[in-house]
């Protein structure tokens, strides 16, 4: 995979342009950013087991699934794991695949690629898995990670990931829809959500040849009509949507379902 291409280039080029341009008007930006978050408060993470499964009556051996990420996979803004995004991906991969699912979900608020890399790679089950849902992004941008600094921390995860489990097949969730979060005020949400587009068209470019490993693009647009919790993290009605459009996408467009 070549880690410095032209698309690379040109993305950390306009990323630092941009922040040169933002420079002036930082403390603004700052202050408008910690009233948001104040306004907003932190949701609990997801309550009950961090591990289950589904049972879809077929019989057979079940397929492991490991979900490994961030506030997302933690399960903010759901009252447990099985109406959050694992047990909701789980469900819909078992129906895809016409096999029980067992889950388990290392997630944790707050965590960039790097920090899963350092914080969470240590938590995860001692056991091969047969698929892999990340979810990851959010972080990376709201703590203005570069272009370049987010495809060298990424591809570094799925290479570890990689290793763990040298079988399993690796979902990626989209970068964070920032532009439909209705908490996030202007001119933050257009700033964040420039830098989510140019780590989505990132992560487009350097996972397209990684075998074995299927991002999520970002949609088009999104309904948000009951899709969030807080107006950032999804609602459990979000999580069930968000879950079911990945499988779709999946099953659509993956070798594993045809």
């Amino acid at each position: 995979m070549e880690t410095d291409s032209r698309t690379l280039r040109q993305l950390q080029r306009h990323f630092l342009v941009g922040a040169c341009a933002l420079l002036p008007f930082s403390p603004f930006l700052y202050v408008q950013g910690q009233i948001t978050r104040w306004k907003i408060g932190v949701l609990p993470g997801a309550g009950g087991k961090t591990h289950g499964s589904t049972d879809n009556g077929t019989g057979g051996d079940a397929a492991r699934l490991l979900v490994l990420g961030e506030s997302t996979v933690a399960g903010l803004g759901a009252r447990d794991h099985e109406h959050a995004l694992a047990g909701r991906f789980a469900h819909y991969l078992s129906k895809a695949i016409e096999r029980s699912v067992e889950w388990d979900v290392v997630g944790k608020n707050g965590v960039t690629a790097q920090r899963t890399i350092e914080d969470l790679l240590p938590l995860v089950p001692d056991k091969k898995f047969d698929f892999v849902l990340l979810g990851i992004g959010g972080n990376d941008v709201l703590k203005l990670s570069s272009p370049r600094k987010w495809r060298r921390d990424m591809l570094e995860l799925l290479s570890l990931l990689r290793k763990r489990n040298d079988a399993s097949e690796i979902f990626i969730t989209n970068c964070p829809m920032i532009i439909e979060s209705p908490a996030l005020p202007e001119p933050i949400k257009s700033i964040l959500w420039r830098l989510s587009q140019m780590h989505d068209r990132n992560i487009r470019e350097f996972s397209r040849d990684l075998g074995g490993i299927t991002y999520y693009p970002q949609p088009e647009r999104i309904d948000s009509e009951n899709f969030f919790a807080d107006g950032i993290h999804p609602s459990e009605e979000g999580y069930d949507r968000w879950a079911r459009a990945m499988i779709e996408y999946f099953a659509a467009d993956h070798k594993l379902w045809r």
